[in-house]
């Protein structure tokens, strides 16, 4: 397996984006050196519910903080980008990386509405807009003396500069929340990021993108490339036993989803039929060993933790995208970072 750390840092005051970004940039190193295979930007605006907000800026930052490590979007918000400007941005973020570069597009978060009304926009012109403007991004990467006429962009120009350090472009992946998605992006052959909450739940969406790929005819190598580049995400705690992990981070996830709730209901459009992240799983639901069909969060000892990724990994994950959202002060991240290192992620390396 191979294992990412998600930088998804929730900042429930303006006076701690700081702070928070500049945990990111030590932990980034730190990975790194304790053999990290990925790291992983999001993209939320308004709300801090990503403290430094544009994966774009950041990806340079952590590119140029680091030397080996794989660096993916997870995701970009395509809607609230020129698909041009995107490509420019990203060809210049993979040059920096020297081809490090994953590029994970979506529409958005199917919570947080309120950041396509900061941007002009809509949910609706997110999924409207979404193939065309992959579709130029693609072009805009791979082509010279581009004339593009679509529904919603018409540009022209000669090449962008600079090129992608990879050839013909960075790889792309989707992100993928309903079985629709996930059967769309196996019939193009598509690696997809997936969150599901249940360790059942990801192996019904693996084995139906499996599947899916099998029956839209694609040989069992592209097959295997897109499973090999998949990832499953994860919010995760580690500490020395189940009842410290718990008591640490279950507190701190509770106060961040009810401080992103506050903020949706307050400023999401009331008209529209936008579901509520639901409460989380309270720690009197979190038994000896994980419970596949139940939401809970991969915290615990490292024995626990470990369970839970054997869980997945036998339900076919083969990559998994970590976060704690540096909801902890960095003493007990650092922990955390280390003992996931040390005790869990040798378990489940090729010998």
């Amino acid at each position: 397996m191979r294992f990412g750390h998600f930088f998804l840092p929730v900042s429930l005051d303006p006076s701690d984006d700081f702070r928070l970004i500049d945990d990111c940039l030590y932990e980034a190193e730190m990975v790194e050196e304790l053999g990290w295979d990925a790291i992983w930007l999001s993209e939320h605006h308004f709300g801090g519910e990503t403290a430094y907000a544009d994966p774009l800026v950041f990806g340079g930052a952590i590119a140029a903080k680091t030397k080996r490590a794989q660096i993916g979007f997870s995701v970009v918000e395509l809607e609230l980008h020129n698909p041009v400007r995107l490509a420019i941005q990203t060809a210049l973020v993979d040059n920096i990386s020297r081809g490090r570069l994953i590029v994970g597009l979506g529409r958005g978060s199917r919570y947080n509405v309120f950041e396509y009304k900061g941007f002009g926009t809509t949910m609706e012109a997110g999924r409207d807009h979404l193939e065309e403007a992959e579709d130029l991004l693609i072009k805009a990467w791979t082509s010279d003396n581009v004339d593009y006429t679509g529904k919603y962009w018409q540009v022209s120009f000669p090449f962008i500069r600079p090129r992608p350090y990879q050839q013909p472009h960075p790889p792309l992946a989707r992100a993928c929340a309903t079985d629709q998605s996930v059967v769309e992006m196996a019939r193009i052959g598509r690696p997809i990021l997936l969150y599901c909450p249940t360790i059942e739940g990801v192996g019904h969406s693996l084995d139906l993108y499996h599947n899916a790929m099998c029956e839209a005819g694609l040989d069992e190598h592209a097959v295997e490339h897109c499973l090999d580049n998949s990832w499953v995400w994860r919010d995760t705690y580690v500490a020395e036993t189940d009842a410290q992990a718990m008591d640490e981070y279950l507190p701190a996830f509770e106060r961040a989803v009810a401080h992103m709730n506050e903020l949706r209901q307050e400023w999401n459009p009331k008209d529209l039929d936008i579901p509520r992240r639901p409460a989380p799983l309270p720690q009197s639901g979190y038994g000896l060993s994980p419970n596949t069909n139940t939401d809970e969060l991969m915290v615990g000892s490292p024995r626990r933790v470990a369970e839970h990724v054997a869980m997945l990994r036998d339900r076919g994950a083969r990559n998994l995208i970590l976060t704690h959202r540096n909801l902890l002060p960095r003493q007990q991240s650092t922990s955390h970072i280390r003992l996931l290192s040390e005790k869990i992620m040798p378990l489940f390396r090729e010998r």
